[in-house]
């Protein structure tokens, strides 16, 4: 017990002194791995991705993502400025592009390496609905969503190891159970609802960003109701993203805040 209480003591310690603040939720988060690898992996990824993907001929719809995106991006580093944050901005180099796929879809990589799908097109009433979009992507960016979730990768596997070094002296059968026990917690308890925290927060920031860019924040209720429709999903605690119901509430929430503080 003593070993498995010091075992502790020293993941949690390290965890502690690994976690940093989320830009504008003030949020504390888990940094296990440096921004520069984080920054290398996404590169070349995003890079391999780029080669195959077909950009879209749309000059216009084209034209219109990179403008929306420099806006939000802008609006984005301004707040890094003004809250002190100012050192975060050498880990973005800022790319917006549109890609041909009936996808309705949006991903952003770490860096600020943002692709949209032609997909979304369809959907969108407005520049203030793209504006929705983008602004939730470069949000996970200036969260550092995709370094927390590779930390929380990193503490997953660590953390299974010390339970494993824990236990064992124990009989086999008590160290299958509680391998069972860590791996359901591990998946339900820590990753995925991370995840969803990523989203809500993304939905947030994407809000004040749109704020500071002059976009009407109501167009993001607009948006995700016409996201909603058709959507299966009516639970959302085996899901890595929230449901339509939720998620709307959460923006309706976030907008009266950010209103209110003007």
């Amino acid at each position: 017990m003593k070993k498995t209480g010091l075992l502790l003591a020293v993941l949690v310690a390290f965890v502690f002194s690994s976690c940093s603040t989320v830009a504008v939720t003030g949020r504390r988060q888990l940094n296990l791995v440096s921004d520069s690898e984080v920054l290398a992996a996404s590169l070349t990824e995003y890079n391999e991705y780029m080669k195959t993907a077909k950009k879209s001929t749309d000059k216009e719809k084209t034209a219109e993502v990179e403008r929306v995106g420099r806006m939000i991006a802008a609006a984005a580093e301004q707040y890094l400025k003004d809250n002190g944050k100012e050192s975060e901005l050498k880990n973005y180099s800022w790319e917006f592009s549109l890609v041909q796929s009936n996808e309705v879809n949006a991903f952003c990589m770490p860096g600020g390496k943002i692709v949209v799908y032609e997909g979304l097109f369809p959907l969108l009433a407005n520049e203030d609905e793209l504006a929705v979009v983008i602004s939730h992507e470069v949000a996970h960016a200036v969260a550092k969503h995709s370094n927390e979730r590779m930390s929380q990768q990193v503490l997953a596997e660590y953390g299974s190891q010390a339970l494993s070094l824990a236990l064992s002296k124990k009989d086999a059968i008590t160290q299958s159970a509680a391998s069972i026990v860590y791996g359901l917690g591990a998946k339900y308890g820590v990753m995925m609802p991370y995840s969803r925290k990523h989203e809500y927060e993304a939905d947030y920031m994407g809000l004040v960003f749109m704020r500071k860019s002059g976009y009407n924040l109501d167009s993001a209720l607009n948006f995700w109701k016409k996201m909603s429709v058709g959507s299966s999903s009516k639970s959302d605690f085996f899901s890595t993203h929230p449901s339509d119901e939720k998620r709307i509430a959460e923006i309706k929430k976030g907008i009266e805040k950010i209103n209110a503080d003007k």
